[in-house]
């Protein structure tokens, strides 16, 4: 009789664990005491696709990131919703590309508009499951206080409201400022403090930990800890110390037994800002940085690990994109998501889990709100462009016609294949004319502040021919 009783007890365990596991298809219980998942988002800000030893940098040392590569998944071909800050980060946080926002450029200081009110966020999403939520770091969604991370999900914000180049650099906390006097020699030293305090308070419920560090947008700075570590100058000094940074967040999750039951996500906003030379990065094989929607703006460096489900070395090379980690975090989490729009991700659950490749569309580049690219499958086309002729803050591009690129051929997108294979392009343009149709209307742009009228600096400056004449625009 205890014999069969212990049969009986046996089956009915199995049954119960295998719909658990598996339900709807979905992996969403860890395997450490079924408890719901911790996730951490690490986002650098114009990382570039060359800049990790995981991604064949041999002048940095990248052993903690390197480590997430060992033991989890490297995706070598995620790409970010845009080849700017402010609208790669709205998709991240909404599954939705930042075009249906009308966000197609960055927010300024003197910006009076920011992420809109409808949109939901991730942190919204698991908070309503009970999860603590905190951002650390940079926001860039706007910093009129409706627009700031309480109001959308988090509940606690610390961190720079912006980019660390723009005017009134300050720390927030939650909504207010609480210094003024942002020494940035030691940013990524105080957001790892900070990520480390969270994770400590925090270790007795899930938790969602968004850890955006404003490095390594320029102006760049590293701690005298990292000052002339690397082989790379003061770059790689400071991306040295991003991964110091997520060895840090990993030793503090060992340390309270939640590495196991935790998803790990690092990425980067965008590619490598080329025109600030030594101080921006590099895109490694691909073709040009940030801002542009050649590989190497878009193209950018992400891992996972989560060692209770992530089987470790994995390499995903196929396509996945930002718009992905809201579904696939939702769905993880066992959260529902409002039906009531359009998102532009998949879950990629699957993928981590090694049992799949990702299903899903096919990816537009945008570079603002105009339409530039498109890829499915191996190919990518671009149309024509009319060039740049350079500036200060972005890198001259030569003009040129219409491309058609095998990417998993050529990923430095060097050899255009328009000319030898036309129907190919056809059909390549006839798909992105599809893909954009089916996105419907999209929203004005959002007004983001435009350059205050000089021209009468301009004219005091020629009436006195004195070129430091004071009214002039320091």
């Amino acid at each position: 009789m205890k014999t069969k009783n212990l049969i009986f007890i046996l089956v009915i365990s199995f049954i119960l664990f295998t719909c658990t596991s598996d339900r709807g298809g979905r992996e969403i219980q860890s395997r450490q005491d079924n408890k719901r998942p911790n996730f951490v988002i690490i986002y650098c800000d114009d990382l570039g696709y060359g800049d990790l030893g995981c991604f064949g940098a041999n002048d940095i040392k990248t052993p903690n990131i390197d480590r997430m590569a060992a033991e989890g998944i490297r995706f070598t071909e995620f790409y970010s919703a845009s080849p700017v800050c402010s609208p790669s980060r709205a998709a991240l946080l909404t599954g939705r590309i930042p075009q249906r926002m009308g966000i197609n450029n960055v927010f300024f200081p003197e910006s009076f508009t920011g992420m809109p009110l409808e949109e939901i966020t991730i942190a919204e999403v698991l908070k309503k499951e009970g999860y603590a939520t905190g951002i650390i770091g940079k926001w860039h969604l706007g910093h009129m206080e409706k627009f700031l991370p309480l109001q959308r999900g988090f509940d606690e914000y610390f961190g720079i409201p912006y980019s660390n180049d723009m005017e009134s650099v300050v720390y927030l906390r939650g909504n207010d400022v609480v210094d003024f006097n942002v020494d940035q020699r030691y940013l990524t030293k105080t957001y790892t403090e900070e990520a480390v305090k969270f994770i400590e308070e925090h270790k007795q419920k899930p938790f969602l930990l968004y850890l955006a560090h404003n490095m390594p947008h320029v102006p760049i700075y590293a701690s005298e800890d990292f000052l002339g570590t690397s082989e790379r100058g003061l770059y790689g000094d400071v991306i040295q110390e991003i991964d110091w940074s997520v060895g840090q967040v990993m030793k503090k999750l060992e340390e309270n037994n939640l590495l196991e039951n935790t998803l790990i996500i690092f990425s980067s906003d965008n590619g490598p800002w080329l025109v600030m030379e030594d101080l921006g990065g590099s895109a490694g094989i691909l073709r040009e940085g940030k801002q542009y929607t050649f590989e190497g703006g878009q193209r950018i460096p992400t891992l996972a690990m989560w060692p209770a489900m992530i089987p470790p070395g994995q390499v995903y090379d196929d396509m996945a994109v930002m718009m992905d980690w809201f579904p696939t975090i939702a769905s993880i989490a066992g959260a529902e998501i409002p039906d009531d729009r359009q998102y532009d991700g998949v879950d990629i659950s699957h993928v981590l889990f090694g049992k799949g490749p990702r299903n899903g569309p096919g990816f537009l580049y945008f570079d603002l709100a105009e339409l530039q690219c498109y890829r499915e499958g191996n190919w990518k086309v671009k149309l024509p462009y009319e060039g740049f002729h350079g500036s200060r803050g972005k890198k001259a591009v030569p003009p040129h016609p219409m491309l058609l690129v095998n990417l998993k051929d050529d990923p430095g997108e060097q050899h255009n294949l328009a000319d030898q294979m036309p129907e190919k392009l056809k059909e390549m343009l006839q798909k992105m004319d599809s893909a954009k149709i089916a996105l419907g209307d999209l929203p004005p742009s959002l007004v983001i502040g435009t350059p205050a009228d000089k021209s009468h600096f301009d004219y005091l400056i020629k009436k006195h021919k004195v070129e430091n004449y004071w009214y002039k625009e320091w």
